[in-house]
This record gives C-alpha cells, structure tokens and sequence, in this order.
C-alpha cells in the first residue's frame, strides 16, 4: 500500500486549484483523475470574474490565452420572447479542454503528483489509524492523511458512500458542443425551451460553446439526441437559427446523464468534498466554474490552517455554508422559473419589467471578488 499526505480524487477546477495552493506550500498532494489531459466535459464554460483576482494572484490565470470578456446576459422564452441586460461583475469564456489542461501543467510545476486514466472504487476512513483507504479500479490501494473528494456531479465513490442524493433519479441530461457561429462575443444568452434551457457564449480560438440542459424523458420519447434537438429545441426561435446557421467542430455531443441538484454535505466520511460534489449550483446561474475554483481555495486553505481533523473539518464547513450555501438554494428555486413554455415567458417579462427583480436574483447566486 503506498502512502500519501493528501490525496485529491478528481482534477477538475476543484481540484487542480486546491493541488496547486497545497502543492505550493509544500504539501505531498496526488490526484487521481479517470481520464487522460487534454479533455471536454460538459460545462457552460463561462466564469464569473468573482475569481479573477485570485487567479491572477496565484498565478493561475491563463494569460497566455485569449479568453472572451463576456459583459452582457441575453434571455429568451420558449416562443423566442428576449431581454437582456448588463452583468455586474460580468465574466470570461474558456473551455475546460484548454482550462483544465493548464492548470494540471501548474500543477506539475508546482510537485503535484497525478495517477490518470485511474478510476477510484471506494474511500474508507479507519478511525483507529486515523487515515483513508483509497481502493482503484486496478485493485491496488492508497493509504493518505487528508482526502478531498473533488469527483464532480456523480462517481463511483458517491455510491460507495452510500450518499443520499445518488439514491434519488434525476430527470436531467447535459449535452455540450463547440460551434463556430455568429453571435455576439460579448454575450452570454439562456435560451429556454421545453424541458430545460441551453446556453451559448464565447471561448477561445474564435469558437462557442453550445451547452443545455435537457429532459431524459424527452431524449427516450425521441430516440436520440438529434431528434429530440428538432423536436424540442428547435420550438425557440434562436436555438433554431444557431443550430441551422453554426459549423458544430465535435464529431458527437459530449454528454452526461442523471445531472442532481439536490443538497448535498460538505463533509462525508471526514472527505472534504469540493467542487460539484459538495453541491451542484443551477447551470442558469452561469457560476458553477467560480464556485468550484473557491471551493478548491477553502479545502485547501482549511487544510494549511489547521493541524486536528476536527479543526480542518470545522473550518471548511463553515465557510462553505457562508460562501455558497444560499446561493445554491437560490438558484434551485430559481430554475423553477425556466424550461416551460408559460413560465419562461413570465420570467423574461418580470425581467423586462422589473430590472430590481432581476439585479436581486443575480446578486444572491452570485458571490465577490475575493
């Protein structure tokens, strides 16, 4: 069994920040990540600037990198009913192939170390040895100090925690594309439809992603994603237009299935949990990529505080109730208002017609700078 101070199981936002903060301090910190870098997931990929400055600070942001300044939200109904309005902090656009990628670079520079294309099976903590016990999918075993489960929507590992929200079914599906199109860099648009809403904004290279978040009944009564584009998508106007008059650049859609708002805990089994593990926030906020980089931050920030389990858990807790906690419930109640024909047509009026409606909504599922 080799052994380990912190292991991090994911190398997402989540946690490939938290691996470079914690590498950088001179902690011995191993990811785990099931695929290979490069690669896609499905994401908005439009980050709220709330995380630039600390980016910036941890030399952490892509300068290299011509990624899009995005100042302005554009929402439309089913029927193609639209408003927008100007975005208070306003955000970037960048995709995970290119995000992720540098950040598991820094990290290599920083002395993370990585295990890829390695699947985790299962996680136990031994209270008497006072350390976890890390199962792969090759059978071999990783004895650590501190774990963050930074695994994302769903994985194996939440099954072998018997987590409550993995026992529920979830009605979602995420499809993400790359397109080349015309639309405005500037722009990050919500586009609502029958079932779910699909997002588009600029990233990098002159390209668009293309991501929504659609109804897993809907794709079974239409037999495959296409014919459920046609059949449902296409109903709004300018998700119409984007799909006729776009150069779509993937061969096939990345996709993921059963996609869980419901809460989530912040600790499970003494694992900090970070990113979308500890809580998945509505696509239609456009903030989860933020959140995910902040959680990263306090996980680690928790661990370089504080010596006692207990202490490190605490901490982390608390903060992250005080950070997100709200925001989340915010934006589940939110979506209630998007994804059906008269409902969005009611929320793109109520925006129109109440612009403190709509700067109140933003303010409470979005954070600060910090």
């Amino acid at each position: 069994m080799s052994m380990h101070d912190i292991v991090i199981i994911g190398g997402g936002l989540a946690g490939l920040t938290a691996a470079n903060l914690l590498s950088k301090q001179g902690r011995q910190v191993l990811v785990i990540e099931k695929k290979r870098y490069p690669f896609h997931r499905v994401c908005g990929e439009y980050i709220s600037n709330e995380v630039k400055h600390f980016l910036k600070k941890e030399g952490l942001f892509p300068h290299a990198i011509e990624v899009s300044n995005i100042d302005t939200f554009l929402l439309t109904s089913v029927k193609g009913k639209s408003v927008s309005m100007s975005l208070d902090l306003g955000g970037f656009g960048i995709s995970r192939f290119v995000l992720d990628d540098f950040l598991y670079k820094k990290a290599i520079g920083n002395g993370t170390d990585f295990l890829v294309e390695t699947q985790v099976e299962a996680v136990h903590f031994e209270k008497k040895e006072d350390r976890f016990c890390i199962t792969l999918g090759n059978g071999k075993e990783i004895s650590c100090k501190h774990v963050i489960g930074a695994f994302g929507k769903r994985s194996k590992v939440d099954k072998s925690l018997d987590r409550d929200f993995i026992k529920k079914r979830s009605p979602y599906i995420g499809v993400k594309y790359h397109i080349k199109t015309d639309f405005d860099k500037k722009t990050v648009a919500l586009h609502n439809f029958e079932g779910g809403y699909c997002g588009i904004n600029s990233i990098e290279d002159q390209k668009f992603n293309l991501c929504y978040l659609g109804s897993r009944d809907q794709l079974r009564e239409a037999g495959n994603i296409e014919e459920m584009e046609r059949q449902y998508l296409w109903k709004n106007p300018f998700l119409k237009e984007i799909w006729q008059n776009s150069e779509f650049l993937f061969e096939r859609p990345e996709v993921i299935n059963e996609i869980n708002f419901s809460p989530k805990k912040p600790i499970e089994s003494h694992i900090i949990m970070a990113g979308d593990a500890a809580g998945l926030i509505t696509p239609l906020c456009g903030n989860g990529m933020a959140i995910a980089i902040h959680t990263g931050k306090l996980a680690a920030e928790a661990i370089l505080n504080h010596k006692e389990r207990s202490n490190i858990e605490s901490s982390y807790t608390e903060a992250w109730v005080r950070n997100f906690k709200s925001r989340l419930w915010i934006g589940r109640n939110v979506q209630k208002l998007f994804g059906a024909n008269i409902v969005s047509e009611f929320s793109v009026g109520l925006i129109r017609n109440s612009n403190f409606v709509a700067r109140n909504i933003m303010k409470r599922t979005h954070g600060q700078p910090f």
